[in-house]
Parts: C-alpha cells; structure tokens; sequence
C-alpha cells in the first residue's frame, strides 16, 4: 500500500514519515550487506599483507594520464546527455558539465546511484528543465550504456577461456538491457497510444486527486523519450557510448602500466565491460565490493595473479572514486547547493522528489 493511502485508514503524517525513514534504512542496509557479501568473495583465500605489498610497488605516476582520460570520458558522457536532451532543451555543454560531476558524485557517496536523481534536481534547478523528462533522458543513457557493454563482451567473448558464469550472465542481461530499449523505442515510436493507455490506467486505478499529477509525470517522462523517435538519432547515441567506454578503458589501461601485468587491450575492454553490467546491482555507494569481485574475476580469467589482480583493481577503483568526487564537491560549492538541500531532496516521497517545487511552475 502506497504510504500516502494510509491518512485515509486513520495513520499519522509521524508515522507515514517513520516508515518512509525504515524503507530507506532497509534500502540502505540492503546495499552494506550486498557490498559486504561481494568484498568477502572478492578478498576471500587471499593474503592482505601481499596485495598491500603490491599496491605500495605500484608506479602512481602513470595515474596522472590515467585521471586525464578519464575526465575526457566525462566530457563525453557530458555531450551525449546534451543531445539527448536538445528534443526539450538545448543547453550549453559548459552548463552541463558540472550537473554531470555532481551526479557522479552523488553515485560515488549516496546508496542505490542516488546521484542519478539529484543530477535530475539540479538541472531542474539551473535550468528549468523537468526533473521527470532529463530522468527519462537519464535512464536511456544508462540503457545504452548497458547495451555498449553487452556489444563489448559479444565481441572480446571468442578470445575470452570458455567460463561457465558468463554463459549464463550474458543471457539473463541481454535480456534486461535489449527488454528495456525495446520497451522504450515501442513508446517513443507511438506515444499517443502509450497516452491513451496510462490514462485509462490512471482514470481507473488511482485516487482522482492523484491522477492530474501523475498523468504530468507520464506526459513529461515521454517527453524525454523524444530523441528515441528517430534511427539516426538513435546510431549517434550509441556511436557515442561505445566512443566514451572505449575511453574509460584506456584509462584502465593507463593504470596497468603502473603494476606488473601486461595485458591486451581488449582484456581492459573486457574487464570494463564486466564491473559496469556489476554495478546495476544495488550496493553501497561507490559500487564498493560489486566492482572489486568483478574487476578481480574477469583479470583472473586472463591469467592475471590474483594478488596482482586485487591490488590493480583497489587502486583503479579509488582512482575512478576520488577525483571526480573531489571535483563535485568543487562544484556543490560554486552552484551554491547545500548537503541540507541534498538530503531534503533525497529523502522526499519518490512521487514528490521528480517534481520538486523550485519556486515557480513549469
């Protein structure tokens, strides 16, 4: 039962709060435990003592271009969120840049890629674009990121030692991201229909004093679907994502220079690849214990020892974490936006926080 029903059954707005509170708990220690569960096989059978031996011999100086590619990958990812939203508006890739960075940010220190919202909410506050058309905007990006990294591991697989997990992953996600594109495409290419059906959904399951409201959200959120309506659109999106990943991994081959493996460049692609279908799994901030399991397994089926493996991945994964975070912090700073702001907005109802008032109506 939704929390806003129960005023009606004679519940508390105290008590609708406390509830909304252990939802977010339980979400919250879900992450920890799954985090948790990850960084236990990741590290289990393994000695500390080594893997810190062999993170003390890396060579961080290679860091320095490594953090540089990256940053080009953000560009990039900036640029493709520009075009994505130029159907409802265009905005200026230096206005976007740094909503893209405090989203990043907010992934790396907020549970269950929170930042994702309040990447919506801040370019909802800079520039008056609905929060519910850019989370729209938002979740295609993240559909062709997944669909990016499913063409990767397709092409890298012959080259890849026959595995028995991945035959039976790659199915089960191929599935979910070619599902969720489908789905989207079908309702781009025919919103009017899709229109007709939410509203007699709306007209007959909800409250009628929730239904113009909802019926907004829908509206708003098809909106964002608009660059999906045409195929060459479409190509240009997806040409852009493999060019931002293909970048990301160079800078995961940056950082192999610093340790002592050499590896193809498409076991970079590869491993790429596979921490960034791990992290649609939900876990806590930063993708800790997902990234570290995944990271390790995918070098260790490349012949990569494992203490090597490990201490390659740990000082990759603090190398993707804290610059960016550093830099949207920079950002909260110049764009005025407070943690109170922050914490307000995320703790809002789900059906408030996309549409968050900012003092004047869309």
């Amino acid at each position: 039962m939704h929390p806003r029903s129960l005023c009606g059954l004679g519940f508390s707005s105290p008590f609708r709060v406390r509830l909304g509170a252990m939802r977010r708990s339980l979400r919250f220690w879900l992450g920890v435990f799954i985090s948790l569960l990850f960084l236990y096989f990741a590290l289990r059978g393994q000695r500390l003592d080594e893997v810190g031996e062999a993170i003390k011999e890396a060579n961080y100086w290679w860091l320095i271009p490594a953090v540089a590619v990256y940053f080009v990958a953000v560009i990039l990812r900036t640029y493709r969120w520009h075009f994505l939203l130029r159907p409802i508006k265009v905005i200026p890739l230096r206005n976007l840049f740094p909503v893209v960075v405090i989203g990043y940010m907010g992934n790396n220190i907020f549970p269950l890629r929170a930042g994702e919202l309040i990447r919506a909410y801040v370019l909802k506050r800079n520039e008056a674009v609905s929060a519910t058309a850019s989370l729209a905007t938002i979740i295609v990006e993240r559909i062709f990121d997944g669909i990016t990294m499913l063409i990767f591991v397709f092409a890298i697989l012959p080259l890849v030692p026959a595995n028995e997990t991945l035959r039976q992953v790659i199915p089960f996600a191929s599935l979910l991201f070619f599902g969720a594109l489908f789905v989207f495409l079908l309702i781009a290419s025919s919103p009017e229909r899709f229109k007709r059906t939410y509203e007699w959904f709306i007209s007959h399951l909800i409250p009628h004093r929730f239904q113009e409201p909802a019926g907004g959200l829908l509206d708003r959120f098809i909106e964002g679907l608009e660059v999906l309506r045409r195929g060459q659109e479409i190509l240009l999106v997806l040409v852009i994502s493999v060019a931002l990943w293909l970048v990301e991994s160079a800078k995961y081959w940056f950082v192999m220079q610093g340790f002592p493996f050499q590896r193809p460049f498409y076991v970079l692609v590869f491993t790429t690849a596979i921490v960034n279908l791990a992290t649609t799994i939900p876990s806590t901030p930063g993708y800790l214990g997902t990234f570290e399991l995944t990271g390790i397994w995918s070098l260790r089926l490349f012949g990569v020892a494992q203490k090597v493996a490990t201490s390659f991945i740990l000082v990759l994964h603090a190398a993707l974490w804290f610059p960016v975070t550093a830099l949207g912090f920079f950002f909260m700073w110049r764009e005025s936006l407070t943690w109170r702001e922050i914490e307000t907005f995320r703790q809002r109802p789900m059906e408030r926080r996309v549409e968050v008032p900012l003092g004047g109506d869309e």
